[in-house]
Order: C-alpha cells, then sequence, then structure tokens
C-alpha cells in the first residue's frame, strides 16, 4: 500500500474525535494528523491518547487548519502519495477511506471528492441551507470551470505531489471549492465517490448559526468569482 496520511481540522470536538480516530482503517494509513484549531476543549488530548500526531493551529479557520497540515508533511519530507481530508465530527464515515483513495491508487485520477449528493445522508445530517448552497456552489463550478461536480464535501483525498503544486491560499470557509475549481482549472484528473453522513456530533461552527451559514455562503461565493477574474 502506498502511503497515505490522513489530515483532520479540528476546533473543540473532543467528544467525537476518538470516534474518528479509532473508525479509520489504520492498516492503511501511515500517519493521522489532527489539526487543533484554536481549540478550548480537550481535543488535542484526545487526539494524542488516540495515537494521531497534533498540530497547533492557534488563528481560527478550517482552510488555516489544512494548510498547517500540509506544511508539515512539506516540511517532514515524508513519502506521502496521498492525502485524505475528512472533519473530526463524525459526520464522515472514516472506514470508507479505502473506497475514496482507489480511483487514485488505480491512477484513474488525482483528486476524489466524497459525494454526499451521491451517497447516502442519514436523516437530518444536512441543513437545507447546506444542500442549497452545494447545489448553488457546483452548479457555479460547472457554469463558469467547465467542473462537474455534485458537492463540497470535506470528505476527499488528493495525490499530494498535485496538491502542493496547486499552492492552496485559502484560509477559511472557500477551502473546498478553491481545490475543486483548481483541479479543474488545470485539468487535472478528478471523480466523485459516494459516500455516506451521519449527523455530527455536537453543533456545527458553521450550518448551526446564522452568522456562520451567511460567512461560509459569502466566503465560498467570493472564492468561485475570484478566480474566474
Amino acid at each position: 500500500m502506498k502511503p497515505i496520511r490522513v489530515i483532520i481540522p479540528a476546533f473543540n470536538e473532543a467528544h467525537s474525535i476518538g470516534r474518528v480516530i479509532s473508525d479509520i482503517p489504520k492498516e492503511q494509513i501511515s500517519e493521522i494528523i489532527v489539526v487543533d484549531n484554536a481549540s478550548t476543549d480537550t481535543t488535542a488530548v484526545e487526539a494524542l491518547a488516540c495515537g494521531a500526531t497534533v498540530l497547533k493551529e492557534p488563528i481560527p479557520g478550517y482552510g488555516r487548519a489544512c494548510l498547517k497540515g500540509i506544511e508539515y508533511l512539506k516540511r517532514n519530507e515524508s513519502n506521502t502519495e496521498i492525502v485524505v481530508f475528512l472533519d473530526g465530527d463524525y459526520s464522515d464515515f472514516p472506514e470508507e477511506i479505502p473506497n475514496l483513495v482507489l480511483p487514485i491508487l488505480n491512477g484513474e485520477a488525482d483528486l476524489v471528492i466524497g459525494s454526499r449528493s451521491l451517497g447516502r445522508k442519514e436523516k437530518g445530517s444536512m441543513t437545507l441551507q447546506q444542500v442549497f448552497g452545494n447545489w448553488l456552489a457546483t452548479f457555479l463550478l460547472r457554469l463558469l470551470y467547465g467542473a462537474k461536480f455534485t458537492d463540497l464535501g470535506p470528505f476527499r483525498a488528493i495525490r499530494f505531489s498535485k496538491l502542493v503544486e496547486m499552492n492552496m491560499q485559502d484560509n477559511t470557509f472557500g477551502w473546498t471549492v478553491e481545490m475543486q475549481l483548481r483541479a479543474a482549472r488545470s485539468k487535472m484528473k478528478y471523480t466523485e465517490v459516494p459516500v455516506s453522513y451521519r449527523k455530527r456530533i455536537g453543533e456545527s461552527k458553521i450550518s448551526g448559526t446564522v452568522k456562520g451559514t451567511i460567512m461560509a455562503g459569502y466566503k465560498i461565493l467570493l472564492t468561485l468569482f475570484k478566480y474566474r477574474l
């Protein structure tokens, strides 16, 4: 098995991070990296106890936490072939990682998005604003960039060398859509696989509040048009 590493950005996920780590198929993963993104609970302690590498990113921001994980891999000159990103709230199904990375291992794609739209969603796992936001963003991705995606899901896998070439920049909510539009612009081979999705443990920091929803939607739209200019 080629070296695969997992990056999990986490903010106040003490109640769920252990379950996420325990469900990751360890026989296929070289390292699990949890980026503690300004948590005020025991997220870091729980992750360490489960055997993860824990990095600290004191400035809040989903993209910023992901970038911290990437810099760690670049700095350590690891022999990483594939990087998997997933959330720390236990809404994704880590045991589906083998399905996610298979198109890359088979040479069929460099980027694989885990699509909740194509998979099975637990009732209530996504709010109406999330469903609409995903539809609008993927519609604009197709309209502006010719990219055929059905979801902006955080559960994704990418060939590490391609990820480095992307030179990702977004520090907050535009991270996922930036990766997808950069893939489309560079003619990268990408695909989607169906993934399952369930209600997260705890309240969402984005869709759980009106402010979070508005800010995330604004940043996603801004990112979509920014790279079009």
